[in-house]
């Protein structure tokens, strides 16, 4: 394999993982993004710059994402690609089996990342085991989790012999406090954080505060969220198939966020969760 360091820098820069990566601190997610909605998405994000691409089993588009790949002429180790472990698929033998036919769907000889998308109580372990196993056998570059609390997260480092080079949760001005001892956590231990919804589903992207600090910098509300996810320190994913505004979102290193504005945003917390909740799950 080739190294991915060797490959041009992709939009935004990376961050190091503990193992595999780097990995790019701006990347497209694709939940919802399916047939030609996915690949076009894809496509144009590659156009646009971006080189993280954020897929799963469940998003039903693997097949989508990676044709658009083979399609876009960008060399396959300039892109980073994730998918994920879906819930179905627990147990040793059945993720072995479910991170195969992802790879067979994506038509790759390897995943750059590779989740478990949520912390199905009881085979979880067993499903971690064959995740560290595919990443003995260069199947996958890094391997973690997503939608982890801290009682996941524990448990799974109480066990772990390849500890979880990421977590992906939903993070936003609107929960960030709320999640804080999560990210603390995973700041400790070395794992990268992800953020998915940073855009809150749109359901925030008219809050007073945001729409200000939008108009002070000349950026949309969108950009200031996204900015500010990268602010943090987490990889962000907003999600789009929607040309003009993948490209959009791609447009947020060309300014910086003040303490003064960081500390408004981060007055705006209010236990905000747009997707599942995990906080609360065994």
């Amino acid at each position: 394999m080739t190294d991915p360091s060797d490959s041009p820098s992709p939009l935004g820069g990376t961050l190091p993982l503990i193992h595999g990566g780097p990995i790019p601190r701006l990347g497209l997610g694709l939940f919802r993004s399916k047939g030609s909605k996915a690949e076009n998405a894809v496509l144009w994000a590659l156009e646009a710059g971006y080189r993280h691409l954020d897929t799963a089993t469940m998003y039903g588009n693997e097949d989508e994402v990676g044709e658009a790949i083979r399609m876009s002429g960008t060399s396959r180790e300039e892109i980073f690609v994730t998918s994920k472990l879906w819930n179905d698929d627990h147990g040793y033998d059945q993720a072995r089996k479910a991170l195969e036919l992802s790879l067979e769907r994506l038509g790759l000889d390897h995943l750059d990342l590779y989740l478990i998308h949520f912390p199905v109580p009881e085979l979880r372990k067993e499903s971690w085991r064959a995740l560290e196993d595919a990443y003995d056998e260069g199947l996958v570059r890094a391997i973690g989790v997503s939608n982890y609390m801290t009682q996941h997260l524990a448990e799974l480092l109480s066990h772990a012999r390849v500890p979880p080079a990421v977590n992906q949760i939903e993070l936003h001005p609107f929960n960030f406090r709320t999640r804080s001892e999560v990210v603390e956590l995973c700041e400790k231990e070395q794992i990268v954080v992800e953020a998915y919804s940073p855009l809150t589903k749109a359901r925030r992207l008219n809050d007073p505060v945001v729409v200000r600090a939008a108009r002070e910098y000349g950026k949309s509300p969108a950009q200031i969220l996204i900015r500010y996810g990268i602010e943090k320190g987490w990889v962000t994913l907003p999600k789009s198939s929607n040309r003009e505004r993948i490209r959009e979102n791609a447009q947020v290193f060309d300014f910086a966020l003040t303490a003064k504005t960081l500390e408004a945003l981060d007055q705006l917390d209010e236990g905000l969760a747009v997707s599942w909740d995990p906080t609360d799950a065994p």
